[in-house]
């Protein structure tokens, strides 16, 4: 009887220049200030983004709720993360899309005086030639960052609403991409699908147009603060022509 050899493991994704990742970024960010990461510099009023994950961001969430008016705490810390998943994305996804580079963010930092990101150096891996590429990015942004901080919030807040959170961020920075780079249109899409059917992704809305409109199953809790309003892909807010939600979609999204 002959004995079959195992399959060989996958092979490691080549690491991508700094300076192919440093252009990348640079490239990338100025779309908006979501999409800027600084590189490189002192240590000096930086500090590990596990730090802020360990206590769920909490003094962001503070200075959210003081910005906002949030009296309730599960409003800022919604808001607070929304807003770091889409400083995560944003990059993430351009690099990706537009360059084929994987971000390493493993050493990623934090402001210690407000949500800006950093990174020590500017280190990535090519896009894997296995069709991985939404797991890849995947990894580096849920697993890696959005995950912790969500086992770190101080206040309970729906696993629901958080990941909806995130696969609103991931549709308004694929948006951004679209516009300033069209090109990149049938990637970019497949992509953002992929990712969408990924993980705890997977069932947070669904896309509404190619455009990458994007309609969510949940609510950020926005409209809650002093003059709030319900977003564009807001499960709540009133839908036109045949864009409707299911009732059973928006019940209790929150």
């Amino acid at each position: 009887m002959t004995r079959l050899s195992p399959a060989a493991p996958p092979a490691a994704p080549a690491p991508a220049a700094p300076a192919a990742v440093m252009a990348a970024l640079a490239e990338g960010a100025p779309l908006g200030d979501f999409f800027a990461i600084a590189v490189g510099g002192p240590e000096t009023g930086w500090r590990p983004a596990d730090d802020a994950y360990a206590t769920g961001a909490q003094e962001l969430v503070d200075a959210t709720a003081q910005r906002y008016g949030a009296g309730e705490p599960r409003i800022a810390a919604s808001i607070t993360q929304l807003g770091h998943a889409a400083r995560l994305w944003s990059p993430v996804l351009y690099c990706a899309a537009a360059h084929g580079i994987v971000l390493d963010l493993e050493e990623l930092r934090q402001a210690e005086d407000g949500p800006a990101l950093r990174v020590p150096a500017p280190r990535g891996h090519r896009a894997p030639a296995d069709g991985r590429l939404a797991q890849a990015l995947y990894q580096v942004v849920v697993v890696r960052h959005l995950d912790r901080m969500a086992a770190g919030l101080r206040v309970k807040v729906a696993a629901g609403l958080l990941y909806g959170n995130a696969a609103s961020a991931l549709a308004e920075a694929a948006r951004a991409i679209l516009a300033a780079r069209p090109e990149l249109h049938g990637d970019l899409v497949r992509l953002t699908k992929d990712l969408l059917t990924t993980g705890r992704l997977a069932g947070t809305g669904r896309i509404t147009s190619a455009r990458l409109d994007f309609r969510r199953r949940s609510c950020c809790l926005y409209y809650r603060v002093p003059g709030g309003e319900k977003c564009e892909d807001c499960s709540l807010a009133k839908q036109v022509d045949d864009q409707r939600i299911d009732e059973g979609n928006a019940r209790d999204p929150c």
